[in-house]
């Protein structure tokens, strides 16, 4: 159990960071067990939204390659890694998509704004958020390397007060 004590210093120390960052984008990769654990899961929408409310301007970006190769073995779908990534068929690409967008994005908004939050979730075809370029097709299917992100579309979600 978290004392008060304890989170008074924990802010205390926290202070030259707030003050350092204070209105400042701050990238946060959200994945692993963090999006597993019901505990994990809770803390860290009240961290996001702490950040949020001490002045910082939070940008989530997750992942989910554990909750993509459970989708896949549920349904039966073999995949490939080469070198640690996905070599990503149609097939696989639409289970990404799925978990990614479908169930992940929508469970991190719905987390968020359900702790008093203003977010929004965006994926990578978004107004073309993302632009990317595929590796060698014939090795590694639809799998590729981001080669622009467009940053205006998160300037504006952040101008609307977004998290």
């Amino acid at each position: 159990m978290i004392r008060k004590h304890d989170t008074v210093e924990t802010l205390l120390d926290a202070l030259p960071f707030i003050k350092k960052y204070n209105n400042e984008i701050v990238v946060i990769k959200y994945g692993g067990s963090a999006q597993t654990s019901p505990i994990l899961k809770e803390k860290f929408a009240q961290d996001i939204l702490l950040l949020y409310l001490v002045g910082l301007k939070p940008v989530i970006v997750h992942g989910g390659g554990k909750k993509i190769t459970d989708m896949l073995t549920a349904l039966q779908i073999d995949t490939e890694f080469i070198d640690g990534q996905r070599v990503t068929t149609p097939e696989v690409m639409r289970i990404v998509e799925m978990v990614l967008s479908g169930e992940i994005n929508n469970e991190i908004v719905s987390l968020l704004n359900s702790h008093g939050a203003k977010a929004i979730g965006l994926n990578g075809k978004d107004a073309h958020f993302i632009l990317a370029e595929p590796k060698e097709h014939a090795k590694w299917g639809l799998t590729g390397t981001i080669t622009d992100i467009n940053a205006d579309v998160i300037h504006k979600m952040i101008r609307e007060k977004f998290v």
